[in-house]
């Protein structure tokens, strides 16, 4: 036999754990989630199969040069970093990033650029000058000689398109690090 305190403590539990649930799927939904890299296209800054945690509040007027993030696609969703902004004149003239004529320093490429000397390669070909529209973003993934991004198959990014911004590795435990 089951008492009225009981009985009240039960549905006590049942009501919060439904609010707990509920409060984690808006969390989840609308403010940030995790997802899993798939691919080589962002080596060496993230490897395939890590989890990211994505920072959905990060408004798309807020992402700036360098930014890591979540694109949705049509059947998938893809990880890349921003490179151009609305208004931004790209060019790529003998593995040098040109923004609005101006050499961009690419640190994070160091070691990919290095692999890329050592089979006789450019990192990235030559391409541009080309204007980003507005509310638009031109990104391309790290690993320059294994990515599909804005040069060669997604296209100039809609700010709508963009789900939200890394901000770290969460998963495995033993790599657990910000995202840069």
């Amino acid at each position: 036999m089951v008492s009225s305190n009981s009985k009240k403590e039960f549905v006590g539990w049942g009501k919060s754990l439904v609010i707990a649930a509920g409060m984690a799927a808006l969390i989840r939904t609308f403010l940030f989630s995790p997802y899993i890299v798939e691919g080589a296209s962002m080596e060496p800054t993230l490897h395939n199969q890590e989890k990211i945690f994505v920072n959905k509040v990060y408004y798309s007027s807020q992402f700036t040069r360098g930014d890591i993030v979540i694109i949705k696609g049509s059947t998938e969703n893809y990880v890349k970093r921003v490179i151009g902004k609305p208004g931004d004149t790209i060019e790529m003239k003998d593995d040098q990033l040109l923004i609005n004529g101006e050499p961009y320093k690419e640190a994070y490429l160091s070691e990919n650029r290095k692999e890329a000397k050592s089979i006789g390669s450019k990192l990235t070909g030559d391409f541009g000058p080309i204007v980003v529209p507005a509310a638009n973003y031109f990104v391309m993934g790290d690993n320059r000689l294994k990515s599909m991004d804005s040069r060669n198959g997604l296209g100039f990014i809609k700010q709508s398109e963009i789900i939200g911004k890394s901000e770290f590795v969460i998963y495995p435990f033993s790599d657990i690090r910000t995202v840069k």
